[in-house]
C-alpha cells in the first residue's frame, strides 16, 4: 500500500503505475472500472463490499470520499494493488474543499482504459445524476434508495431521473423474491387475479416488488402495512380459481404455500452488500425489467426510450445552499 498525504491527481497517476509494475498488475486483466462514491463514514463498508465484487469482477476500484467544501483544498490518497482489498487495484481519494465538487479532475485519469465505467453512490446520491460528473461519464450507475430518508421518495425520484444503464440496490435485493416467486408460475395455470405485499410502509424493496408484480401480471398490487417486521414479510398471490399462493420470510428461509399443497421451505438468506454489488456488475447494459418496474409503480411511461446518456449540469452545493437561505 502506498499513502500519498496532501497530493496531487498526476502524483496518484504515477504513484499507481509504479505499485502496478510493483505487483506485477496487467491493465488489460482488469474487466471494468468502479467508482464509489462514499462518505467517511462509510469507508469500511464500501471496501468491503468492493473486495467481494472484485472476486467475481477484477477491477480497477476508485473510491471518492467527498468532504466539506468550505475547508481548504487538500487531496489524500491510497493505493492498494492486490492487496487487503483483494484481486484489484484501488485507489481511495480523500478530496476537501473545492476539489470535491471536481473529483473528476482526478478521477478521469484514473480510468482502466478500454474499460466500461460503473458510478456506486454507498450513500444518498444527488437528485439528478446529471449533476455529478462522476454519473455523467459512467456506462451504469448504481444507487441504493435505502440509504436516504424516505427511500420511496427516493425511488420516485430515480423514476423521474431514470436514463437507460440506472438500477438500485433495493430492486438487487429482491432478486431472490422474484426467482421465488417466478418459480411458482412453473405449474400454475390459472390467471392471477390480485397480489399482496406485507412489509414497512418506508420498505423500498416491498415498493419495487409491487411495481415488478404489477409490471408482470397487470395487475396493482396492495401493500399490506406491516411496520412491526424489520423488512418485506410474505407476498400474496390470489388465482381467479380460487387458490392461493404465499411466500412467507422465516428468518434465512422463505416458506411456500399453496392451496391444496403442503408447505415448502425455501432459501431466502440476506446476502451481504458486496453480493449485491457484484450482482450488478454482470451486466452493464440497460435493465429494462427494472425500468418496467419502475414505470408501473409511478405511473412514468416511456423510460427505456429515454436518452441512454445525459449532459452535466454544473449545481455549487454550497451556492445552492446560500440561495436557499436567503429565500423568504
Amino acid at each position: 500500500m502506498i499513502s500519498l498525504w496532501d497530493t496531487t491527481g498526476n502524483e496518484v497517476v504515477k504513484a499507481l503505475a509504479a505499485e502496478r509494475r510493483s505487483a506485477g498488475g496487467v491493465t488489460s486483466g482488469l474487466a471494468l472500472t468502479m467508482v464509489a462514491v462514499v462518505d467517511e463514514k462509510r469507508v469500511r463498508e464500501a471496501e468491503a463490499a468492493a473486495t467481494i465484487a472484485a472476486a467475481a469482477h477484477p477491477a480497477r476500484m476508485l473510491l471518492v470520499v467527498r468532504s466539506e467544501v468550505t475547508r481548504d483544498n487538500r487531496l489524500d490518497a491510497e493505493i492498494v494493488v492486490g492487496g487487503r482489498l483483494g484481486p484489484c487495484e484501488a485507489v481511495v481519494m480523500r478530496m476537501y474543499g473545492r476539489l470535491a465538487l471536481h473529483a473528476e479532475s482526478v478521477v478521469m485519469p484514473l480510468l482502466a482504459p478500454d474499460c466500461p465505467v460503473v458510478t456506486w453512490w454507498h450513500g444518498e446520491p444527488p437528485d439528478r445524476i446529471a449533476y455529478d460528473f462522476l454519473g455523467v461519464v459512467a456506462d451504469r450507475r448504481i444507487t441504493d434508495a435505502g440509504q436516504c430518508p424516505d427511500p420511496v421518495a427516493a425511488l420516485r425520484q430515480r423514476a423521474d431521473d431514470y436514463a437507460p444503464g440506472d438500477t438500485d440496490l433495493a430492486w438487487t435485493r429482491i432478486t431472490p423474491w422474484r426467482t421465488l416467486v417466478a418459480g411458482a408460475f412453473d405449474t400454475l395455470e390459472a390467471t392471477v387475479t390480485s397480489a399482496s405485499v406485507t412489509a414497512p410502509t418506508k420498505d423500498p424493496t416491498a415498493v419495487l416488488m409491487c411495481g415488478w408484480l404489477g409490471s408482470r401480471l397487470g395487475i396493482t398490487p396492495r401493500l399490506v402495512p406491516a411496520d412491526d417486521a424489520p423488512r418485506m414479510r410474505n407476498v400474496t398471490l390470489t388465482c381467479a380459481n380460487g387458490d392461493e399462493l404465499s411466500l412467507t420470510r422465516e428468518d434465512s428461509a422463505a416458506v411456500f404455500s399453496r392451496t391444496g399443497q403442503d408447505d415448502r421451505a425455501l432459501p431466502l438468506v440476506r446476502r451481504p452488500l458486496g453480493d449485491e454489488l457484484a450482482e450488478e456488475l454482470r451486466r452493464l447494459d440497460a435493465d429494462q425489467i427494472y425500468a418496467e418496474a419502475l414505470s408501473a409503480l409511478f405511473g412514468v411511461g416511456g423510460l427505456d426510450q429515454r436518452p441512454g446518456t445525459r449532459s452535466h449540469v454544473w449545481r455549487d452545493p454550497a451556492g445552492t445552499a446560500a440561495a436557499d437561505a436567503a429565500a423568504p
